[in-house]
C-alpha cells in the first residue's frame, strides 16, 4: 500500500509561517511572559485573567507541538506542570522584544502614558 506525501505548504510571504506559529490573540502574550521565566497554569491565569482556562491549554499545547514550548512534568502529589521557552522558542526573544517596545511607544503616541493603559503586574515598566 503506497502513501502519498501532501506537497508542502507555500506561503506567499515568509511572516506568514511566522504567524501560522505565534499569530493570534494570546500566544505572543504567553511568549512574552515566558521569556521571565517558567510558568505554572496559575501563574498565567494571574497574568492573563482574561483567557479561558480551555483556550491557555489550547494555546499551551499548539506552543508544544510547534517545538516553541516545554511542558515539565514534575513526579509529584499534587501533580506540579510548569512551562518553559525551548531553546527554538527562545529564539524569538528578539521578536518578541521588539514588538514590547513598539507597544510601548504605540501607547505613549496614543494614550500619552504607558501609565494609562498598562497593568502593574510587575512586568512593565511605568515610569516612562
Amino acid at each position: 500500500m503506497e502513501t502519498t506525501v501532501a506537497p508542502p505548504k507555500k506561503y506567499n510571504i515568509s511572516v506568514e509561517a511566522t504567524l501560522e506559529v505565534i499569530g493570534g490573540k494570546w500566544k505572543c502574550v504567553i511568549l512574552c511572559h515566558l521569556t521571565h521565566g517558567k510558568k505554572r497554569t496559575s501563574d498565567f491565569k494571574r497574568l492573563m485573567p482574561s483567557i479561558t482556562q480551555k483556550m491557555l491549554t489550547q494555546q499551551l499545547r499548539e506552543l508544544e507541538d510547534d517545538g516553541i514550548v516545554n511542558r515539565i512534568v514534575y513526579n509529584q502529589v499534587p501533580p506540579k506542570v510548569e512551562y518553559e521557552l525551548t531553546p527554538y522558542g527562545d529564539s524569538l526573544r528578539p521578536i518578541l522584544d521588539s514588538l514590547c517596545n513598539w507597544g510601548e511607544r504605540h501607547i505613549i503616541k496614543e494614550y500619552g502614558s504607558k501609565a494609562a493603559v498598562l497593568e502593574d503586574n510587575g512586568l512593565n515598566n511605568l515610569d516612562d
